[in-house]
Parts: structure tokens; sequence; C-alpha cells
């Protein structure tokens, strides 16, 4: 390779990773930009405890189900075209968000937010690591899972100093110019790819995406109609028979949206558990921990921001490290311990917290949580690109992605039943009834989710000499 094409590719390999970052950074932050404005909307345009669920899970929910079709159109008909129709649809929804004047109309927005995620965000890996030659990639992810962690520090942060100072309408107008300039830059920096061009998997989208609405549709409702509701039962019961439909679809459908025999790996089958544990157990947390500062410490939204910043901000510091300690330990060891620690924090947080609680007795819990949670981001995203073969990624990093978007709705939905069958919001010390099960259970699942990192195989480096570049992929093998 001469001198000129190297820097050629250097240079593409930097555009892409700063254009998938930027992209990967926006549909994180609506993640959890929303927590702490949760308050102001309630006062805002009303609605009860269901209401401020669906403000989130409307988006976490539609990102989730749509995720692999996303990445399965991005295959068929231009990963670089779908991108592009990703930021749009996006960006537009944003805006919408930050025009709503109603509840519902906030949801809808959220929900077609959702839509445009679901587009764009499996495609940010697959286009950043046909850019990234092989032996670069832990450190591009470590710094692509970097712009992810910025995204989850300052969620909370941006949301509640735009609330407080502003409105909680331009937590939403954010994303319109960054969405605005992507787009230019996405049409010329970045390459078309194509995946497969295998047939779209409409029966399996729809499959996944009845079963998953109607689960998490079953325990928001739950604790308001009761769990003997016919409407419920009929949710929980009808999502969990189209899910077990979808399973057998990827068992024996010709060219299946997720097909199941990925999951005979134990890389892919011990990152995907432990991704959808994590998100179980962080997000229900955040949500409710979000509303604690505020409803019961007193702090304002922009406080309440702040004080999240060891837990949320960690990834900023530790995920580039991530990145490389798992080019050279393995993935495996640094994800589980990652696991474990934000486990220990989320424990830390039920054991101290009472309704006169103090910042510093909560101050280790963030901490450690923080590490944990920047200790699983770089490595995960490795260990799923390497579990499957290179033209199945655009498949593996849509249902990774999916399953940790499934963990956070899931995750809001049954830890505020749990919130709303033992404590609730008219006082103090009846929040913290509710939240403190709540966590515990969060910290179970996450632990849960370290011990499923375990049976991920041990990484070891090969090298491949293509012309006169010798490149280092990291391989699974069984160990």
């Amino acid at each position: 390779m001469s001198q000129q094409q190297a820097s050629t590719r250097r240079g593409g390999a930097a555009w892409a990773l700063v254009i998938t970052s930027l992209a990967g950074f926006m549909a994180a932050l609506d993640n959890l930009v929303v927590t702490t404005a949760l308050p102001s909307i309630r006062q805002d345009l009303g609605g009860a405890l269901d209401d401020l669920e669906w403000t989130v899970s409307a988006y976490t929910l539609t990102f989730a189900v749509l995720l692999m079709f996303g990445a399965a159109l991005g295959d068929r008909f231009g990963r670089r075209r779908l991108f592009l129709v990703g930021i749009t649809i996006f960006t537009g929804a944003s805006a919408a968000a930050a025009m709503s004047t109603g509840i519902d109309a906030l949801i809808a927005a959220r929900a077609v937010q959702g839509v445009g995620g679901a587009i764009m965000m499996p495609l940010t890996l697959t286009l950043l690591s046909a850019a990234v030659p092989a032996a670069k990639r832990g450190m591009a992810f470590g710094i692509w899972g970097a712009a992810n962690g910025l995204a989850v520090a300052s969620g909370p942060l941006i949301g509640g100093t735009l609330t407080e100072h502003v409105s909680w309408h331009w937590i939403f107008w954010l994303n319109v110019p960054v969405g605005l300039a992507l787009l230019p830059l996405a049409r010329l920096r970045l390459k078309e790819s194509h995946g497969t061009g295998a047939p779209l998997d409409i029966t399996g989208t729809l499959l996944a995406s009845g079963g998953l609405f109607g689960i998490v549709y079953g325990l928001v409702r739950a604790p308001i109609e009761g769990w003997s509701d016919p409407i419920v039962l009929l949710g929980l019961f009808g999502g969990a028979a189209l899910l077990v439909a979808f399973v057998r679809h990827g068992m024996v459908s010709a060219n299946p949206m997720l097909p199941m025999r990925l999951f005979r790996s134990r890389a892919f089958s011990g990152v995907n558990a432990a991704s959808l544990l994590m998100f179980l157990g962080m997000f229900g947390s955040i949500f409710l921990l979000s509303q604690f500062l505020q409803g019961v410490v007193g702090y304002s939204p922009t406080e309440a921001g702040l004080r999240m910043l060891p837990w949320t901000g960690m990834p900023m510091i530790v995920a580039p490290i991530a990145g490389y300690l798992s080019d050279r330990i393995g993935g495996r060891s640094v994800a589980a311990a990652g696991l474990f620690l934000q486990a220990v924090g989320l424990g830390w947080f039920a054991f101290v917290l009472s309704a006169d609680v103090s910042y510093a007795a909560q101050l280790p819990g963030l901490i450690v949580s923080g590490i944990g949670m920047a200790l699983y981001f770089a490595p995960a995203s490795s260990l799923v690109m390497a579990s499957v073969r290179p033209e199945e990624q655009g498949i593996a990093s849509g249902s990774n992605n999916a399953l940790r978007e499934v963990g956070g709705a899931l995750g809001i939905a049954v830890m505020s039943s749990i919130f709303s069958a033992q404590g609730g919001y008219d006082s103090a010390q009846h929040f913290v009834d509710g939240i403190q099960p709540a966590l515990w259970v969060g910290a179970s699942l996450v632990a849960l989710g370290g011990v499923a990192a375990l049976f991920i195989p041990k990484t070891r480096r090969t090298v491949t000499t293509v012309r006169d570049d010798a490149e280092a992929a990291p391989v699974l093998e069984n160990a």
C-alpha cells in the first residue's frame, strides 16, 4: 500500500469515527436526556407514572423492535443510504417532540424518534468497522463507546439544565442542528456498502414488535389495572406467545431477521444476555433515581444532573481505556468486571437510600456504578462484532443494540411496577419504600449479567497478512 493510499485510508477512518460517534451520541442521548425533565414534563403536560414511563419507553421500545429491521434495510439497500434516512427521520421527530403541546403528542413523537434511531444506530458500527483496520478496531470502538458514554453522562445534566433554565422542549431542539450537520458529512465522507442482500423479514419484524409491545404494555398497565386485568393478561401472555413464534420463525425461516443459529455461539449468546440484563438493571435504576434526587432530596433538575455525573460521566474517562484493555487481555474479563462493579454500585444505593440520605453517602455507589458501566461498553461492542462473520455484522450489531433497548424498556417497566407495588409519590418515605426493592432487583439482574459474561469465550489475536499490511484481528475461541 502506497503512502498516499495509507493516508487516504486513515482520513476516511477518522471521518467515519467522527460521524458515527456523533450519530451514536445523538441516539444514546435521547435514552436519558428525558429523565431529569420528567417532573417538569409531568407538571407541564400532566400525566401519571405510566405516562412518564411511556415518554421514555415509546422511544426505547420502537428503537428496540426495529433495530434489526433497520440493519437489514441497510444491508439490502445500502448502509450509507439508510444511515441518511435514519438521521432525517430522527431529526424531524426531534423537532416534533420539541413542539409537542400534550403528553400524547410527545409520546407519539418519541416513538417516531425511535424509528429513526433504529435505522441509524446499528449502521454506525458496521460503517465504522468497514472503515477502520481490524488491528485498530478495539480503540475505535472504545472511542465510539466513549461518545455513547458522553451521551449517558450529559443526558441527565443537559436535560436538567435546559429544563431549569430554558424549557424541557429544548432537550429535543438540541438534536436538530446536530442532525442537519451530519447529513452532508455522511453523504460526502462515508463509503457505501451492502450486506448479503437477503429478503426483508416482514413477518419476523411484526412478531418481535407485537411481542415486545404486548409485554411492556402489560407491565406498565399492571400496577394501575391490576395483574388479573384481562387487558394486562392479554398483553403479557399474547406478547410472550408472539415472541415464542418469533424464535420459531428464526429457526425455520430461510432468511430470518435474527437467525437463531447465531445463538449457538457462546460468544454471541453470552454478550447478548449480558447486554439485556445490564440495561434491565441500569435503565430502571436511572429512571427512578433521577426522580428520587428531585422529588425526595429536593434538588433542582440541574443539581440532580450534576450529582449523577460521577456515575454517568465515568464512561468518558474509562471507556477508551476499556477498549485498550480489551485488545490486550480480552473483552470477556473487562466486560464481566464492569457488570459486577455496576451491581455493587446499585446494591450500595439500595442499602443507603433513605428520605434524608446525604450526597456523601450516595457518592461511593455513583462512582462504582460509573466505573462498571464504562468498563462494559467498549468490550461489549468488540465482542459482538468478533462473534460473527463479517457479512453478519449488521445483524449482530442490530440484535445486540435491540436487546439493550429491550432491556431498557423492560427495566423501566419492571422496576416501576415494583416501585408502584411497594411505594408511591405521596411522601418521601413512601418513595423510598418503593425504590429500595426495585434497586435490589436491578442489582441482582446486573450481577446475573456478569455471570453471563463469564460464559463468553476468551479472545486470542491472529495476524493475517494482506499484501504488505499486517493486521491483527480478534478471534473468539472456546476456553
